[in-house]
């Protein structure tokens, strides 16, 4: 009888559990595309998952970040700054041919600013959600191999590697663009999928 009842109250908060979750959709989408509409993303891919290709991909993405860091530091808002993207295309090109044939290598290079497809990305201590965003994307050769990705606008492409968290001043730039709504989403998703795990653990129990 009493195991009837804990089977009984666990199909109840399963069931409480995916009505929520029902709900909370729609909303959960306006928050990532509410973001999708502020942020542009930038998307480097390899020629291949070879260490050499994936050490090339590095070294691309680290010239063209600095220099875009650079051409978007006074931009304020995701128009002005695809403006700045798409007036120096062929820069960005140049720059990654430049790095490809420095290291020995005659990849081609196709540079794009397109809206594409994420699936949910960790980026420090943030979670950017699923969806489709804007993004800047440099193909290296077949583009075959691991990607490398981060956020141009705002810029959070520097991230402490030591305590793999985004830096406070680039949170802040982020949060001065983003809903209150928005912003607390990236920061709450970790806890969110803590919260998940922990309750299949204490469903396991039960079984």
């Amino acid at each position: 009888m009493k195991k009837n009842k804990v089977i009984a109250i666990i199909v109840l908060v399963s069931l409480l559990i995916s009505i929520l979750a029902n709900k909370n959709s729609v909303s959960a989408n306006d928050i990532q595309e509410g973001i999708a509409k502020k942020i542009i993303r930038f998307h480097c891919l390899a020629n291949s998952d070879s260490e050499s290709d994936q050490a090339l991909k590095l070294k691309v993405k680290d010239k063209v970040v600095q220099n875009m860091q650079f051409l978007l530091r006074d931009s304020s808002n995701i128009e002005e700054s695809r403006l700045i993207l798409i007036d120096n295309m062929q820069y960005i090109e140049n720059l990654a041919k430049e790095v490809i044939n420095e290291n020995g290598y005659s990849y081609s290079v196709s540079v794009s600013l397109e809206e594409t497809y994420f699936p949910t990305k960790m980026y420090g201590d943030m979670i950017f959600p699923a969806g489709k965003y804007e993004a800047l994307r440099i193909q290296i050769g077949k583009s075959e191999g691991k990607n490398w990705w981060c956020v141009l606008f705002p810029s959070l492409c520097f991230i402490d590697a030591t305590l793999n968290i985004v830096p406070d001043e680039s949170k802040q730039k982020l949060e001065t663009i983003l809903t209150v709504d928005e912003y607390n989403a990236l920061l709450s998703g970790t806890s969110k999928i803590k919260i998940k795990f922990k309750f299949l653990e204490l469903f396991n129990i039960f079984k």
